[in-house]
């Protein structure tokens, strides 16, 4: 299941964005895009709320990332001020889609028992991630070198808690969630690349791949990412990189 944050980039020329969705248009995929709906550089923008639209009327699933201008952590708002936000951000996206978001996720994978309070107050079930491309760093040096061992590191980890049945089983196959940003312009250039290194690094460790690996359809694709939402803050998930150590 690939899902993308932090966009829709706001780029007339040469926007990230774009090219992420003209590749999952070839190769017939359908992902969530977890969308920044008022960021000055993103959503805010002419282009951000065009690319919203595109995103859903190409049949991908839009959740929520934000709706402030810039990147805020929802665990460092009050309570008031977040649901401020998260009514913002469900009016804003059904302005654009004329439907509320079903799925929220938080800026740094920074949540609490009051943060998923509020999401659920509003209808929103949190997402978070089983592997991580770790390409959040948009500006300055953004490019990897450690592309295939990182997800071969995360798929590895992935794969344990599957054989100990661990992970939810949806119309037969075990989603597994993959997180990139649509805004870094290096993972847009190599986005075909990950989608092969993925695929590849699954056939490495053994785990069984369905006939179509990536979901090809916004219902299924959106049952499945329900699924793997998170119920409440004692689960304790695993998040990316440095964010456990310091959430934890």
């Amino acid at each position: 299941m690939l899902t993308f944050d932090d966009g829709p980039a706001a780029a007339v020329n040469d926007n990230p964005t774009v090219h992420i969705l003209e590749v999952l248009a070839q190769r017939h995929i359908k992902a969530v895009f977890f969308t920044q709906t008022r960021a000055w550089n993103g959503g805010g923008t002419d282009m951000g709320r065009w690319l919203i639209r595109r995103e859903y009327i190409e049949g991908h699933v839009i959740g929520l990332h934000s709706a402030t201008p810039f990147h805020s952590n929802h665990r460092f708002m009050d309570r008031e001020h977040l649901d401020q936000t998260m009514q913002l951000g469900i009016d804003d996206l059904r302005a654009e889609t004329g439907a509320a978001p079903k799925l929220v996720r938080p800026p740094f994978w920074a949540y609490d028992a009051d943060t998923l309070a509020s999401y659920h107050a509003h209808g929103l079930r949190m997402l978070l991630t089983d592997l991580s491309a770790n390409d959040g760093k948009i500006y300055g040096v953004n490019f990897s070198w450690h592309k295939r061992s990182n997800m071969l590191n995360h798929l590895t980890e992935t794969r344990q808690r599957w054989a100990e049945g661990k992970m939810p089983e949806v119309d037969g196959f075990t989603p597994v969630v993959v997180t990139f940003h649509d805004v870094n312009t290096y993972t847009a250039r190599h986005i075909e690349e990950y989608l092969d290194i993925l695929l590849d690094v699954a056939r490495e460790l053994n785990v069984p791949l369905a006939d179509k690996p990536f979901y090809d359809n916004h219902d299924e694709l959106e049952r499945a990412a329900l699924a793997a939402t998170v119920s409440g803050a004692d689960s304790k998930p695993k998040l990316p990189g440095l964010w456990n150590w310091l959430w934890r």
